[in-house]
């Protein structure tokens, strides 16, 4: 029992030092009104032209409501625009703005300085098998 509560521990210390890290980069190029949950949700966006918000929810495991809230936000605060799916009018895409696409070139230079600085540290063979086994094990573990 107690290898996995380490596990899960040292996985989430992981995260807040790289998404303290993210943030803190994102804001020295001006963009102060983020927050870890809408990194993620944001770097998916990034990573797929205009996902639906049904996508982005299972994508990211979140729940609708939670789903709704950040995309609420990031609409206000100009990131993201939906629009409605025209194959399927119940369905909404979410798309970046001109400001999200800023962002996310932005976002695309910080994790680059954050890469290079777990490279300077553990080195890039080290950074690439510690990769490959967190993706096996979470081959192993993830829900169905």
């Amino acid at each position: 029992m107690k290898n996995v509560a380490s596990i899960g521990g040292l996985l989430k210390k992981i995260y807040r030092v790289y998404s303290q890290k993210l943030l803190a980069l994102l804001e020295s190029k001006g963009f102060t009104d983020l927050r870890p949950s809408f990194l993620e949700v944001l770097k998916f966006i990034s990573e797929n032209e205009g996902p639906s918000i049904r996508i982005v929810g299972e994508a990211l495991g979140l729940k609708k409501q939670t789903m709704t809230s950040h995309l609420n936000e990031l609409e206000k605060r100009g990131y993201i625009l939906r629009k409605q799916n025209p194959q399927d009018r119940r369905e909404q895409n979410v798309f970046l703005t001109e400001y999200g696409e800023k962002f996310k070139f932005s976002l695309g230079q910080c994790m680059e300085v954050i890469e290079k600085n777990y490279v300077d540290t553990v080195g890039l063979v080290e950074l690439e098998r510690i990769e490959h086994q967190l993706q096996k094990f979470y081959q192993k573990v993830k829900p169905t």
